[in-house]
């Protein structure tokens, strides 16, 4: 079911991965810190790799739509950590404004179309994000795909089995990523699915798909980078499934009560910053030194973030009925 990385990467993108999933952590850590101010949250600790590692893989030119866990998929696509925070704390200087919160942010200087709150939303529009980009003939976009992020909570919604047959049908340059985080809000994935592999559901439409392991992020940008070729070439979708963990609870705060503390630590001994950075260190393309500044670099910029954020402006009421249509 797994692949793993076979071929060399240069140790200066593998350290960037690092860093990347090292960053977006601190970020969230930040926000749950701050679960007064940013109530009903929805973070994505233990979910790196996948963020980091399926952007990695993707072009400027491509568009994304992604779902209510999404600080990870905007950072690792180049968000700037402090209008991101801005956001997700209502301020003005945040991406949308502050209109949006964590639950609705877009981008479309970074190619990030929506995130949606409603379970399996993005997968309704991906399609039709998809269909623009295939008629949208020359230019700078040209030649992009579209890559839609969604959970198996989300792949439990009948919309999934709608999309992947419109995308199929229509021949679009789709690329499903599913992060099967094991968790579907409060209830755990065996509860709800007869299957353990959410792509076994796909098959039958004739939608080509590969599983990998979620946590590994060498092998998840191996991984994307094949699948996003095969969209890019063909012109056809195909579905990527990221086996991970949510760690932390549904949203912030949340005690996680209802998870087997076993299972947890399990999966939190094969975190995936963890097992990319013991890699790196066992191989020496990492030394200590290094390591410590690329922590202290990443705190830093969530510093920072968190000063600029808090020092940005409440929306003006003036504001209130601006990019509204309907």
């Amino acid at each position: 079911m797994f692949a793993h990385p076979t071929t060399a990467m240069p140790h200066t993108s593998r350290l960037a991965l690092l860093e990347t999933m090292m960053l977006i952590r601190a970020h969230e850590e930040r926000l749950a810190k701050d679960a007064g101010q940013t109530p009903g949250t929805c973070t994505a600790v233990g979910q790196e790799a996948a963020a980091a590692g399926v952007m990695a893989a993707l072009q400027p030119r491509d568009r994304i739509l992604t779902n209510h866990r999404s600080a990870g998929h905007l950072l690792a696509r180049g968000a700037d950590p402090g209008r991101l925070m801005a956001e997700i704390l209502g301020r003005a200087d945040g991406y949308c404004r502050g209109k949006s919160g964590s639950l609705h942010v877009s981008a479309k200087e970074l190619g990030v179309v929506l995130t949606s709150t409603i379970v399996g939303g993005e997968l309704s529009l991906a399609p039709g994000v998809a269909l623009a980009q295939k008629m949208g003939g020359a230019g700078t976009d040209a030649g992009g795909i579209t890559a839609v992020f969604f959970g198996d909570g989300a792949a439990c919604e009948g919309i999934l089995h709608e999309s992947v047959n419109l995308a199929v049908t229509w021949k679009l340059p789709l690329l499903y990523v599913c992060e099967n985080n094991q968790w579907q809000a409060f209830v755990r994935r065996d509860e709800t699915m007869p299957v353990s592999e959410v792509r076994e559901w796909v098959q039958g439409h004739g939608l080509p798909s590969f599983a990998v392991d979620g946590n590994d992020v060498e092998a998840v940008r191996r991984a994307a980078l094949a699948a996003a070729e095969h969209v890019r070439s063909r012109g056809t979708p195909y579905f990527l499934e990221l086996v991970t963990y949510r760690q932390r609870g549904h949203y912030e705060p949340d005690d996680q009560a209802y998870v087997d503390q076993e299972e947890l630590a399990r999966w939190k001994a094969r975190d995936p910053i963890a097992m990319l950075r013991d890699r790196l260190l066992a191989e020496g393309v990492l030394a200590k030194g290094e390591l410590a500044h690329f922590e202290q670099r990443v705190a830093d910029t969530i510093a920072a973030a968190h000063a600029f954020a808090l020092a940005s402006p409440w929306p003006d009421l003036c504001e209130l009925t601006t990019d509204v249509y309907a």
